[in-house]
C-alpha cells in the first residue's frame, strides 16, 4: 500500500523560541536545566513551551504540536487535567509547604498500598532520583553489606553510584559516565549487559555475600525500550533469594503507566524494594519507595538508615498524585491506553509498509519506541546502533515541522495519555508514516 499524501512543509516560526534560548544559555549550563532539553541529538532549538490542554502543546511563537513526550511519562491523563488542577488550586489555598505531617500523605499512601500488595510500607520524596539513591542505602543498610548491580543501559538518576557504565570484561566495576564522580563509588558498583545471565551469575561468584542489591528497571525505557523477557526477570527474582541480595525494581517510568501495581503486577513478580516517580505526583515533583514492612523498619525514625527531606510529602503534590491515580483506577483505564498505543502503532506501519528504510516499533502498555532496525528485539544497549540515530534526527524534524512533539532523542521513549484522541492518533500516523517515507530518499 502506498502512501500518497502531499507533504507541505510549514516552516514553522520559532522567532520567539530562539530568543528565549539565547537568553537562557546566558543563566544555565548549556542553556538548558536538563541536558536532554538542549536538542543536542536531534539538532536545531529547543522548543520553548508556553501551555498544554491535554494532548497537545503550544510553544512560545504559538506553534500547536499533539504531544507524545507527556513530561517524560508522568502526564498519563494528558496537560491540565481538570481532576488535578482542581484539586492542586484548592490545596494551595490553604498553603503550599509546611514541613509537617498533613492528611494528604495518609490519602495518598493509602490509596497507593490499597491497591498494590508488593509494599507494605512506603516513603515519599521529591524526585525518582532521590528516591532511588534513598532505595539503594536502604538496601545497603538492610543487608550490611555495599556493593550494587546494575545493568548497563538502565538509567536510575543521577546519583554518584548509579552514574556509572560498563567496563570492557563481562563482569567489570564500572566506568564513570560523568565528571564529579569518585571512583569510590564506582568500585562499589558492579555494570552487567542486560540479558545476560551468565554475567550475573560470575558477578554472584565472585563477590558472593557483597552485593546489597541487584537493581533494574523491569521495562528498561531510557535508553531504547529494551524488553526483557519475563523468564529473565524471574531468573533475577531467584538468584537474589538464593544469595539473600535484595531484588530492586526501579520503575519510576513503569510504576502506575503499565497498570497500577506497575512492572511488578505486569509480570507478577515481587521485587524486595520498588521506587516510584513521575506519574505519583500528577506532573509535580514527587518520589516513592516501598518495601515491606521489616525491610521499612530500616528506615529513619523506627531505624538506623537516615533519609529526610523538606518537601517530601509536599501537599499540593499529594493532592495531585490523589486526583490522578484515582483517575487511574478507573475500570478500563489501562486497556483503552494499550488499545489506542496498539492502534497508533499498526496504523503507522500500515501506511508506512512501502519504506525502504527498516524501522520496529516496540512497545508495552502505553510506551511506545521507534528503532531503525532490521532485528526482531532489541534487549541490550549494545544491540542499539548509534548510526540509526541520524534517521531519528530527521524524523524528528519532520514530526516537529507537522505538529508532533517527541522527546529530542532516538534513546527516549514515547508515551499515550489517556487525553490522545482517535483523530490524534490518525494524524500523528499519518504524520509518522510520512516522515518515515521520506527517508527513502537519504537510502537512495
Amino acid at each position: 500500500m502506498q502512501l500518497f499524501i502531499i507533504i507541505i512543509k510549514s516552516y514553522m516560526n520559532r522567532n520567539n523560541s530562539e530568543a528565549l534560548f539565547f537568553k537562557a544559555k546566558s543563566y544555565f549550563p548549556g542553556g538548558v536545566n536538563s541536558p536532554v532539553r538542549a536538542f543536542r541529538s536531534v539538532g536545531g532549538t529547543p522548543l520553548f513551551i508556553k501551555k498544554g490542554k491535554g494532548a497537545i502543546i503550544w510553544d512560545a511563537d504559538d506553534n500547536e504540536f499533539i504531544d507524545y513526550c507527556c513530561s517524560w511519562g508522568p502526564l498519563i491523563l494528558g496537560h491540565a487535567n481538570d481532576g488535578v488542577v482542581n484539586a492542586v488550586i484548592e490545596t494551595v489555598k490553604n498553603g503550599s509547604s509546611f514541613g509537617a505531617p498533613t492528611a494528604l500523605e495518609n490519602e495518598l499512601a493509602e490509596l497507593i498500598l490499597s491497591f498494590n500488595h508488593f509494599i507494605e510500607k512506603i516513603r515519599f520524596v521529591s524526585s525518582g532520583t532521590e528516591a532511588v539513591m534513598s532505595a539503594i542505602r536502604l538496601a545497603r543498610a538492610y543487608t550490611g553489606r555495599n556493593k550494587i548491580l546494575k545493568f548497563e543501559g538502565c538509567y536510575h538518576g543521577h546519583s554518584d553510584s548509579l552514574l556509572v557504565k560498563a567496563g570492557s570484561g563481562l563482569v567489570t566495576f564500572g566506568n564513570t559516565s560523568s565528571a564529579g564522580v569518585p571512583e569510590a563509588f564506582v568500585n562499589e558498583t558492579i555494570v552487567v549487559d542486560l540479558n545476560n545471565r551468565a554475567a550475573v551469575i560470575e558477578a554472584f561468584e565472585r563477590f558472593k555475600n557483597e552485593i546489597a542489591c541487584v537493581i533494574i528497571e523491569p521495562v528498561p525505557a531510557n535508553n531504547g525500550l529494551l524488553l526483557q523477557d519475563k523468564d529473565f526477570l524471574i531468573f533475577l527474582r531467584d538468584i537474589c533469594t538464593e544469595n539473600k541480595t535484595l531484588l530492586l525494581f526501579d520503575e519510576v517510568i513503569s510504576g502506575f503507566r503499565l497498570c497500577f501495581c506497575g512492572a511488578a503486577g505486569y509480570y507478577s513478580i515481587k521485587p524486595d524494594i520498588i521506587t516510584y516517580g513521575k506519574i505519583i505526583g500528577g506532573g509535580l515533583p514527587v518520589g516513592a519507595y516501598g518495601a515491606s514492612k521489616e525491610i521499612m523498619a530500616t528506615v529513619s525514625p523506627d531505624g538506623p538508615m537516615y533519609q529526610a527531606g523538606t518537601l517530601s510529602g509536599n501537599p499540593v503534590a499529594m493532592a495531585a498524585g490523589i486526583a490522578q491515580l484515582s483517575a487511574c483506577l478507573k475500570p478500563g483505564f489501562y486497556d483503552e491506553l494499550a488499545l489506542k498505543t496498539s492502534y497508533l502503532i499498526d496504523k503507522i506501519k500500515t501506511l508506512a509498509n512501502e519504506s525502504k528504510v527498516s524501522f520496529k516499533f516496540f512497545s508495552i502498555g502505553s510506551i511506545f519506541w521507534i528503532a531503525f532496525t532490521d532485528a526482531a528485539t532489541i534487549q541490550s544497549a549494545s544491540e542499539i546502533d548509534a548510526n540509526s540515530m541520524r534517521y531519528f534526527r530527521q524524523l524528528h524534524t519532520y514530526l516537529l515541522e507537522h505538529g508532533i512533539y517527541l522527546g529530542p532523542s532516538g534513546y527516549e521513549v514515547g508515551f499515550v495519555s489517556e487525553a490522545h484522541s482517535y483523530e490524534q492518533l490518525d494524524k500523528t500516523a499519518f504524520a509518522f508514516a510520512n516522515g518515515i517515507l521520506s527517508l527513502n530518499k537519504i537510502e537512495n
